[in-house]
């Protein structure tokens, strides 16, 4: 039995984040991974990192602190983080989409966020692969990059190490007694004066030992696409990240093709991948036939309005939770960390951790 003042239970991008934070406060911190680190949600990622999250400013508060502390990642891991500046380009081809952007706009500038809305023909010089989709206006945000999660996932873990933390892999917890502060691994029992729930897709029924209802959705898997280069062999330009609102069809440049995601496979993987197809074609005519392969799978939590539940509850020993990211867990994990951070050790957050609760009305 070895006694720790904070466990972590969960080795993605959150977790790390998470310990990481703690460790380098002075925290006493050991993560329990139940597979390899990254090896979850964080294993499907598109790369992305990025403010804006249209209808979420909370998200996007989180996500321009997280890219303020991704550009200063060199003072932990020694070098930059690979950043490639692309832009976020959202397409809006519904009059109630331009009207949703315009009544979230204040709430995102005042959350700090780069955004204005576009005409048509601004929106197709910035991406002109988008074919006739009766295209009304964009959302342009030039706060987006493509990153490296790999690097992020490691420069995270190294941190962790060398301020302290214990990380362990291949240690799945398989319960949690919060009245006694004991987890219960396959390497045995582990004590600690605190707990923290980053699991993912993993985390309701730990949260539930403490008393804490995580409403998230059933654990799906992620799947994104890769294509190799149009059937014209002509080089593809350098594009935004591109998402079509209607549809949910997300794109980036990736090497000589594309990196492409839609929503979730769901049981008709192969179904699911036929409409992907139709609507490459349909957004993007120029890509029509070209071969889509996968490039990434990973399992992901979800939370109801696609806002993370980040909190404490009132467990005799104290329990908090950082789960529910629904994907974009790569975007907020800098600001998430900190989040935890803060609350374990009674310090004033910078952001309404209130509105993150899993208490908390939403809508």
């Amino acid at each position: 039995m070895t006694d720790r003042r904070v466990a972590v239970v969960g080795g993605g991008v959150i977790g790390l984040s998470v310990a990481c934070h703690l460790a380098e406060a002075g925290v006493g911190t050991v993560l329990l991974e139940r597979h390899g680190l990254g090896s979850g949600a964080s294993r499907a990622t598109a790369d992305v990192l990025r403010a804006y999250f249209l209808g979420n400013p909370v998200s996007s508060a989180m996500a321009v602190r997280s890219l303020d502390a991704y550009r200063a990642f060199a003072w932990r891991i020694g070098t930059p983080l690979p950043m490639r500046r692309a832009g976020y380009l959202i397409l809006f081809t519904e009059r109630d989409q331009i009207a949703a952007f315009e009544d979230d706009l204040p709430a995102q500038q005042a959350a700090g966020v780069d955004v204005a809305l576009v005409d048509a023909e601004e929106a197709r010089r910035r991406n002109p692969l988008v074919g006739d989709i009766g295209l009304l206006a964009a959302a342009w945000s030039p706060q987006a990059y493509v990153s490296d999660t790999a690097a992020i996932v490691s420069g995270f873990a190294a941190a962790a190490r060398r301020a302290g933390a214990d990380l362990r892999t291949d240690c799945p917890v398989t319960a949690i007694d919060v009245a006694k502060g004991r987890l219960h691994t396959a390497g045995g029992v582990l004590t600690a004066d605190a707990i923290v729930c980053a699991a993912g897709a993993w985390s309701v029924p730990l949260a539930r030992s403490a008393g804490v209802d995580l409403p998230l959705a059933e654990p799906v898997e992620q799947e994104l696409l890769a294509t190799g280069p149009p059937p014209s062999r002509i080089p593809l330009p350098d594009i935004p990240i591109t998402l079509h609102a209607a549809s949910g069809l997300l794109v980036r440049k990736r090497g000589d093709g594309l990196l492409v995601g839609m929503g979730y496979p769901g049981p008709d993987r192969e179904g699911w991948r036929e409409q992907v197809r139709a609507q490459l074609a349909v957004t993007y005519p120029s890509l029509e036939g070209t071969a889509l392969r996968t490039a990434f799978t990973g399992v992901r939590d979800a939370s109801p309005d696609r806002t993370a539940f980040i909190g404490r509850a009132p467990a005799r020993t104290p329990f908090f939770y950082a789960a529910g990211f629904s994907g974009h867990g790569l975007c907020t994990a800098p600001a998430a960390g900190r989040l935890v951070r803060d609350l374990y050790l009674g310090r004033e957050p910078d952001i309404d951790v209130q509105r993150l609760a899993a208490t908390a009305q939403r809508g």
